[in-house]
């Protein structure tokens, strides 16, 4: 793991940088998430591997420094990225992100266009409101989320685990080394939204663009799209494909890895 120390909020973001060809794949994990855990088993697969992969891990999240100034908005982590992709000189790189990951990505082509080529995101935040998760978490105060709710949410996942569930088991593991401030604050960044809208700035991009869902999550019709699960339809007329992951919800990462390795290789074939 490589480290790169950020002057702005004095502390280090970590990062795997795994060999290969270009262009350069950056992978953003969700909400909380670890990169490494997120995406390392998908980056592996024969199917995928080959090309220089980095697996970021956001400020707050994974291995990465826990800093109390960082408001850990949207704009602040594309930022971040942004100075580690301009410490290793990287330019026109394949961003993929999931969920608030996919929105930090938008984020990121938005501001500094020449850093990005493609993206591909998997159920990214477009509108205000945020995901089933993050609405629970930023109705708190970030008091009460940090002394109660966070713990209760992790003794919710580990239960879960101990039942079988190996989604929750997974994402146990990972939420327990995320700091309680950080999830919190990144919540409501994604309820609150960002301006200009996320849906514009996608829609208005000039680069080739992908949005994955997992199956369980594809909405019916317009009135059942959610701010992480939008039509399909209307992404389709602004020219962004859709792929789908068969048999999984939203953490497809987990819940059919071979499925989105597969999505995948679709999303990022030239």
């Amino acid at each position: 793991m490589k480290s790169l120390f950020l002057q702005d909020w004095q502390t280090f973001l970590r990062y795997e940088d795994l060999p290969g060809k270009d262009p350069v794949r950056i992978y953003l994990p969700g909400l909380g998430g670890a990169a490494s855990a997120t995406y390392l088993q998908i980056v592996a697969d024969p199917v995928l591997a080959g090309h220089r992969s980095l697996l970021v891990d956001f400020l707050g999240s994974g291995f990465s420094d826990r800093p109390e100034n960082f408001k850990h908005s949207l704009d602040e982590h594309a930022r971040s990225v942004a100075m580690l992709l301009d410490h290793l000189g990287l330019k026109d790189c394949v961003v993929v992100g999931h969920s608030m990951g996919g929105s930090v990505a938008i984020t990121l082509a938005d501001l500094r266009p020449e850093l990005v080529s493609r993206l591909v995101v998997s159920e990214a935040n477009l509108d205000p409101g945020g995901g089933s998760f993050s609405r629970k978490v930023a109705a708190q105060s970030e008091e009460a989320f940090v002394k109660e709710g966070f713990p209760a949410f992790l003794q919710g996942l580990r239960e879960a685990a101990k039942g079988g569930d190996a989604t929750a088991a997974a994402l146990a593991g990972i939420f327990q080394v995320a700091a309680p401030h950080a999830v919190y604050r990144q919540a409501v960044a994604l309820v609150h939204g960002i301006s200009p809208a996320m849906r514009m700035r996608f829609y208005e991009l000039p680069i080739p663009r992908v949005f994955i869902y997992g199956e369980r999550s594809v909405p019916k019709d317009e009135a059942s799209a959610t701010p992480d699960a939008p039509d399909p339809n209307q992404l389709m007329k602004h020219g962004i494909r859709v792929l789908v992951v068969p048999g999984a919800g939203h953490s497809m990462m987990f819940d059919n890895p071979t499925g989105l390795v597969q999505v995948l290789k679709d999303a990022l074939a030239v």
